[in-house]
């Protein structure tokens, strides 16, 4: 049987809404996990993926696996549809609107794709490296389901990256007593309701995708 596969080669070729699709499977069968991939990342049907030489679905399994397992650095820029997006350059300007749907949705993977709307926009200028992205605005962002998962991942990756040095400059710069007021507050109540839950994301994250946090 002589099949047409299109097995991805990088992370940039696996889309986020492909990603989601892959979480919402039951991953309880590892067969069936390995049939969904094949059909998922690659647009084998079942029946297809059936008759594949064993071999040669474990060398496409492993090699998805081995993209999922990447920690790519920051993208600050992708084409989508003959449109660039950019990564929000700014981040010390971020709107009030653009921190409370990032906060809601980040911690959603099915709703993931909103919050990359808050994180990558549409790129009105650029002068070199330098670019200015559209302002935020609420909208239908099915689009997002098909950027790069290394995008995706980055963003993440640098998020919690940004968070660990913030965190820990702020307690290395506090004065001996005030750190434990200061982890008690983020963790109480309301308060530290988004960091728990930004932080549980970021935590199963990277262990769906076997990336460690040290």
């Amino acid at each position: 049987m002589k099949l047409e596969i299109n097995v991805p080669d990088s992370l940039s070729e696996i889309t986020l809404g492909q990603y989601q699709k892959f979480l919402r499977i039951d991953h309880s069968d590892e067969q069936f996990v390995a049939q969904k991939m094949l059909e998922i990342f690659c647009g084998i049907k079942l029946t297809d993926a059936m008759r594949m030489p064993l071999k040669d679905v474990r060398a496409i399994i492993n090699l998805i696996n081995d993209l999922l397992d990447q920690k790519p650095k920051l993208v600050r820029k992708f084409t989508l549809h003959d449109r660039q997006y950019g990564f929000i350059p700014q981040l010390d300007q971020i709107s009030f609107g653009e921190y409370i749907d990032l906060d809601t949705y980040i911690g959603d993977w099915e709703n993931m794709h909103k919050a990359m709307a808050v994180l990558y926009r549409p790129i009105k200028n650029s002068y070199g490296e330098r670019y200015n992205i559209i302002d935020y605005e609420i909208m239908d962002a099915e689009v997002y389901r098909s950027i790069p998962m290394d995008a995706v991942i980055s963003s993440i990756l640098f998020f919690w990256n940004l968070g660990n040095e913030l965190v820990q400059s702020m307690l290395t710069s506090l004065e001996q007593g005030e750190e434990s007021r200061i982890v008690q507050y983020l963790n109480s109540g309301e308060n530290g309701a988004g960091m728990d839950r930004y932080t549980h994301l970021l935590k199963e994250t990277l262990n769906n995708l076997n990336i460690s946090l040290h």
